[in-house]
């Protein structure tokens, strides 16, 4: 097992082709172990290069009413009024702590999602 770190593209390549001839390797076996340690170097360089920016709060909130079916009516119970729905959904309002805390209990969305800063439309 001749194994380093992952620092470029070639690098990078050189490792997706190597895991590819060692994908059907025999649990336990040395090829197996070298597999799982090139997965998680290639895993870690893809983080760094690839990395995906978390969408806005408002955009979390779309996706998720996408996810479920749901109208902007099923939001009142979440965020209030039908009319501050539609200020949040347009940007016109930013969340409040008590809007993020329901529509992280109620819809599942991830805190993480909802707590980020953005701009409103003027």
């Amino acid at each position: 097992m001749n194994i380093k770190p992952i620092k470029n593209q070639q690098d990078y390549e050189l490792a997706m082709v190597t895991i590819e001839k060692l994908w059907d390797a025999r649990p336990g076996s040395a090829e197996a172990d070298e597999l799982d340690v090139l997965a998680t170097l290639v895993e870690s360089y893809e983080k760094k290069q690839f990395e995906i920016a978390a969408p806005d709060p408002v955009a979390a909130i779309k996706f998720r009413m996408e996810q479920q079916g749901l109208s902007d009516a099923d939001l009142v119970s979440a965020l209030g009024q039908r009319s501050r729905v539609s200020e949040i959904l347009n940007k016109k309002r930013k969340l409040s702590i008590s809007m993020i805390r329901n529509l992280h209990q109620q819809l599942q969305i991830p805190l993480e999602s909802l707590i980020s800063d953005y701009p409103l439309v003027k």
